[in-house]
């Protein structure tokens, strides 16, 4: 082979043509140089290979995307406000009823926003713990009726404890005694109720971001708020503090029941859960937090009558829609108070000299989570003025409580959160 026929390129050779075979049964087919046969299950049996990438899904419409909850990020997160709003509708619902079919349906409306709208955060963590803390509420009322007796007189004697006679001037108080069923029955669904009510708070603990709560307060209790927010992560901490240190003991082979358990945990948990607040507290101080501008003796005389004045008038007017016979004087005292205490806010924000990063913006997905609250509140507040012997069911004679249909519509708007609220990251959506 000489020089010049080493130089010349080599002839390429050429590929063996493609083909298909086509006939019965499993046959290769060859697609390209080189390429290895490939099967063809069935072919000639009248079944034809599926060909091009498999069918998508349609595409929403813009409609329906609009309605479908987007997943939750930092600019789209719901106001703690609106979450708060929401929770303190249930509990004033709560409060209109001593029904134990409806407070259960408040329960589990509550209990059904929580799990499919709760973040991973700690203080997320604290509903469970208000579960408990409601049970043993119920408990508590049950055991100081039985031990403390009743105004209620029943027919129905379950049981007869010893008596303790007590001194004329304690007329009145009895301990021991008989034990009716009718007292029972009403120790239960009054401790039911207050149950409830710490279930709803609960709730708005395990929804909302305490920090950003504080970011929705006025000017004027912004001081206040610190050392509320500072108050309201001890509770979270402490039960993520618990979790913790139980998980530990649990892998180190150690119980994590009994009282001795409960003594050594105890005090980690109450020292970690104090440290982390007052590290809150101390980096809200090093970052100016609670500094004021000078203001004129005679506008802060008027913010603090204004503000004590309006507290005063919504103490006043909640107490009256609490109590069973103050509706009528409540909500005009409710709304005074309301109006007095904005003024007095307004003008104690003036001293102020703080700004805001990224303030919370209410979109109309807040607003459907805030009005849903309100509007269980207002209807079930509506049922209990008109027609509300389904409400409190009676004891004596022992009744079975039914459930009364329009309230327990009304809770059901309670629901919406469920459905409207932006979809935290790793959470199951219940729409689907």
């Amino acid at each position: 082979m000489t020089h010049d026929d080493a130089t010349q390129p080599a002839e390429a050779t050429p590929a063996p043509p493609a083909f298909e075979a086509r006939g019965t049964g499993a046959e290769p087919r060859r697609t390209g140089p080189g390429a290895e046969p490939r099967f063809r299950e069935g072919a000639g049996r009248g079944t034809a290979p599926r060909s091009g990438p498999a069918p998508t899904p349609a595409a929403p419409t813009p409609r329906l995307r609009a309605l479908h909850p987007p997943p939750a990020t930092r600019s789209n997160a719901l106001p703690a406000a609106a979450w708060w709003l929401w929770a303190l509708g249930l509990a004033v619902a709560a409060s209109r009823t001593t029904n134990p079919l409806l407070l259960g349906l408040l329960v589990g409306v509550a209990g059904y926003v929580v799990a499919a709208r709760r973040t991973d955060a700690p203080w997320a963590r604290s509903y469970g713990a208000f579960v408990k803390l409601g049970l043993l509420v119920i408990a508590v009322r049950v055991v100081f009726s039985v031990a403390l007796g009743s105004s209620i007189a029943g027919t129905h004697v379950l049981f007869a404890l010893p008596e303790v006679p007590m001194p004329g001037w304690a007329d009145g108080i009895r301990i021991g005694g008989r034990v009716f069923a009718e007292q029972v029955v009403f120790a239960l669904y009054d401790g039911a109720k207050l149950a409830t009510l710490l279930i709803c708070v609960g709730a708005a603990n395990a929804l909302a971001n305490p920090a950003r709560l504080l970011k929705s307060l006025p000017g004027a209790l912004y001081e206040a708020g610190v050392a509320v927010v500072v108050a309201m992560t001890f509770a979270p901490n402490m039960v993520a503090d618990v979790l913790r240190l139980r998980t530990a003991r649990r892998l180190r082979g150690r119980p994590t029941g009994g009282v001795r358990a409960v003594a050594q945990i105890g005090l980690p948990v109450l020292e970690g859960a104090l440290e982390r607040s007052v590290a809150v507290a101390a980096s809200m101080d090093a970052r100016g937090y609670g500094r004021t501008a000078q203001v004129p003796p005679a506008v802060r005389r008027t913010t603090n009558v204004l503000t004590l004045g309006g507290l005063l008038g919504v103490c006043a007017g909640s107490y009256g829609l609490l109590a069973a016979q103050g509706a009528e004087y409540g909500l005009p005292l409710l709304g005074a108070g309301l109006v007095a205490a904005a003024g007095g806010l307004w003008l104690g924000g003036r001293r102020s000299v703080r700004t805001r990063y990224r303030p919370d913006r209410w979109g109309g997905r807040a607003w459907l989570v805030a009005g849903s609250g309100v509007a269980v509140a207002g209807l079930m507040i509506r049922a209990a003025v008109y027609g509300g012997e389904a409400l409190h069911p009676g004891v004596v004679p022992l009744t079975a409580p039914t459930l009364p249909l329009w309230p327990a519509l009304s809770v059901l708007i309670g629901l919406l959160p469920a459905f409207v609220a932006p979809v935290p990251v790793g959470a199951k959506e219940s729409t689907r």
